[in-house]
């Protein structure tokens, strides 16, 4: 229980920390004594960024101080609640208001999440040499990541939105990756668009142009993320966006002690490993098809450029900030075996 607990004196970005080492989407703050003060979700951290917060700051700026409750006597209400007021998660107090028990939607198996009818587009169409050797024999969407290939496994993801038409764009071992899925039912059709030449990361949508005229999930074929695609499809509707770049917390610890020193060597400041934390694209995308307009048919780009374009343009991009622990990536080696034990529940 106590791994959802801050202290008002703690900062945002350690609440989300403690969103990631909890695996919980709402924290509490108590007092010394565990007495209940305020609760705070990953929804209200994600406005707070994107009205262009500081991290820094104390997370009982943004916490609610008026939060829903429930007394020992009441828990077994605790999933009807959670329901009725759409919230992430729950304290149970005692008479005197200290935190005694917890509950929460992740812990009860409740769906939350609502339907999607938007596309999936994965780019599937890579060599994955970080992943070698094991691209050299099979292609990187059909690396399995337990009992199914990471491909698979993501369009499983989307597909437990009832989204049904799924669209890769395939190059590198195509065949393969064609006969996998041509094997087994499955309630999703996947679609195919064929390079010829590698086109890299964006320019292979070109294969889409006239075949795609509606809002579509654009996904790396090497990422999962647990997050709700309602949401973040809800968010960019609302924003307006030509593109929603979904980002992730990345905190990065120095391995040695910096130094900052100025004229004549005269050192000015040292920290010892000081931890630095960042936003990072994820590879995923919630698009709209006014992109086709920024992409030339048979020219190598990156998605990343893309967006540049329609930026140069006075086209909005946006972005949705996600925890660090919401975002699993196997494009590389050491990375592929903590995603295989973490889907294992190690």
């Amino acid at each position: 229980m106590e791994n959802v607990f801050i202290s008002e004196n703690d900062t945002v970005l350690q609440a989300m920390k403690t969103f990631d080492t909890s695996g919980r989407r709402t924290v509490f703050i108590v007092d010394e004594n565990k007495k209940l003060l305020a609760a705070l979700s990953e929804g209200d951290v994600r406005r707070f960024i994107l009205a262009g917060g500081d991290l820094n700051d104390a997370a009982s700026t943004i916490a609610n101080y008026k939060p829903r409750k429930l007394k020992e006597d009441e828990k077994g209400d605790a999933r009807d609640f959670l329901r009725s007021h759409n919230i992430e998660g729950l304290p149970i107090v005692d008479d005197q208001g200290i935190v005694v028990d917890t509950v929460f939607w992740s812990e009860n198996n409740l769906t939350k999440h609502s339907t999607l009818s938007t596309p999936v587009v994965m780019m599937a169409g890579g060599k994955g040499t970080r992943l070698y050797p094991y691209t050299r024999i099979l292609p990187k969407p059909l690396i399995p990541v337990g009992e199914k290939p990471i491909a698979e496994l993501i369009l499983d993801g989307f597909a437990e939105y009832g989204i049904s038409r799924m669209i890769m764009i395939v190059n590198h071992k195509k065949n393969m990756i064609k006969s996998y899925f041509a094997e087994a039912d499955r309630p999703y059709e996947v679609e195919y668009a064929d390079e010829d030449i590698p086109l890299g990361t964006g320019g292979g949508l070109a294969l889409l142009r006239g075949k795609l005229d509606e809002t579509f999930i654009l996904t790396n074929c090497d990422i999962l993320i647990e997050e709700d695609y309602s949401k973040i499809y809800a968010h960019h509707k609302a924003e307006g966006n030509i593109v929603t770049m979904v980002c992730s917390l990345r905190n990065f610890q120095v391995a040695y002690g910096v130094v900052e020193f100025g004229e004549h060597g005269n050192i000015i400041d040292m920290k010892e490993k000081p931890e630095f934390s960042f936003f990072t694209n994820t590879g995923i995308y919630i698009v709209e098809p006014e992109v086709f307009n920024y992409i030339k048919d048979n020219e190598f780009i990156g998605f990343p450029d893309i967006i540049n374009r329609i930026k140069d343009d006075g086209g909005k991009v946006g972005v949705y900030p996600i925890n660090e622990n919401s975002w699993m990536d196997m494009g590389q080696l050491d990375e592929l075996n903590k995603m295989e034990n973490r889907l294992r529940g190690k």
